[in-house]
C-alpha cells in the first residue's frame, strides 16, 4: 500500500500533540491518510499544526485538553466521536519529566508527574476505550499505544519518581492487552531511549543538567520523527499483529 494512504481511514487521537513526539506523530499520521485529533494545553500550538496539516492535503482537529481534567478529556472524546465517528488509533503520549532527589522532598514535582504520567494516562483510557471497543466491534483495525520510557526498566539517579510512573505506564500496558486484545484491541507501548524533545528543558537539578549535557557529547539523540516512524509503523501492521513492547534506543545509548 502506498504510503500516503497506508492508514486511510483511520480515527487517530494524539495527546501531548503540541511539540516532540505527539506533533511529529500527528504529522506523519495525517500524512499517511488518517484523521488527526490532536490534543493538548496549547491550544494556539495545535491550531498551527492544523493548519500545516490541511495545508499538506492532511484532515486534523484541534481540541484544547488538560489531562490533569477529565471533563476536558470527555468533551474531547464527544467532539471526535460526533466529528468522525469512534476513535480506532490513540496514541496516549502525554507526559512530564521532572527529575531531583529525594531528598529533596519536592512534593509538589512528584504529584505532578504523577498526575500527568499515570492518572493522565487513565484518564484518557477512561474516555476513549469505549469508542474503540465500538469501533473494534464494527470491524476496523484499533490501537492503544502508550508512551512509556526505558527509564521504566532501568535506574537512574534523581529520576526515581518519573521512572516510577514510566514502569507503570509499561506493566499497565501487558495487562490491559491480555483484556483487550480479546476484544480486537491491539495494545502497545513505546519505551524510548534519550529523545531530543522540550522535555529536557524542565530539567532544574544540576547532576540532571551535568548527565545530559555529557550525554549530548557522546549520543546522537533519537529524534521525534524517529518515534513518530514507530507508532505509524504499530498501526500499519495486519489486524492479528500486536507489537505489545517496542524499545526504541539511540544507537549509543548502553541503558
Amino acid at each position: 500500500m502506498n504510503q500516503a494512504t497506508q492508514l486511510s481511514g483511520r480515527v487517530a487521537v494524539i495527546t501531548g500533540a503540541s511539540s516532540g513526539i505527539g506533533l511529529s506523530t500527528a504529522r506523519l499520521l495525517a500524512a499517511r491518510g488518517a484523521k488527526v485529533a490532536v490534543l493538548a494545553r496549547r491550544k494556539d500550538a495545535l491550531d498551527r499544526l492544523v493548519a500545516e496539516i490541511e495545508q499538506a492535503g492532511g484532515t486534523a482537529m484541534a481540541l484544547a485538553v488538560d489531562v490533569t481534567d477529565q471533563a476536558s478529556i470527555d468533551a474531547a472524546a464527544a467532539a471526535v466521536l460526533a466529528a468522525w465517528g469512534p476513535a480506532n488509533l490513540v496514541f496516549n503520549n502525554a507526559g512530564l519529566m521532572l527529575p531531583g532527589a529525594i531528598e529533596e522532598n519536592k512534593l509538589e514535582e512528584w504529584s505532578r508527574q504523577i498526575d500527568i504520567n499515570v492518572d493522565g494516562v487513565m484518564r484518557i483510557i477512561h474516555a476513549f476505550v469505549p469508542q474503540l471497543k465500538q469501533a473494534a466491534e464494527q470491524g476496523v483495525t484499533v490501537d492503544l499505544i502508550n508512551t512509556s520510557s526505558i527509564a521504566g526498566q532501568y535506574i537512574y539517579p534523581y529520576f526515581a519518581v518519573y521512572s516510577a510512573t514510566k514502569a507503570y505506564v509499561s506493566h499497565l500496558t501487558r495487562h490491559m492487552r491480555v483484556e483487550l486484545g480479546q476484544k480486537n484491541i491491539r495494545v502497545s507501548m513505546i519505551e524510548p531511549g534519550i529523545v531530543a524533545t522540550e522535555l529536557q528543558s524542565h530539567v532544574t537539578h544540576q547532576g540532571v543538567l551535568d548527565w545530559l549535557a555529557d550525554a549530548a557529547r557522546n549520543i546522537e539523540f533519537l529524534q521525534p520523527e524517529d518515534v513518530a516512524e514507530v507508532v505509524g509503523f504499530l498501526a500499519a501492521q495486519p489486524p492479528r499483529v500486536n507489537l505489545m513492547q517496542v524499545v526504541v534506543m539511540p544507537t549509543k545509548q548502553a541503558n
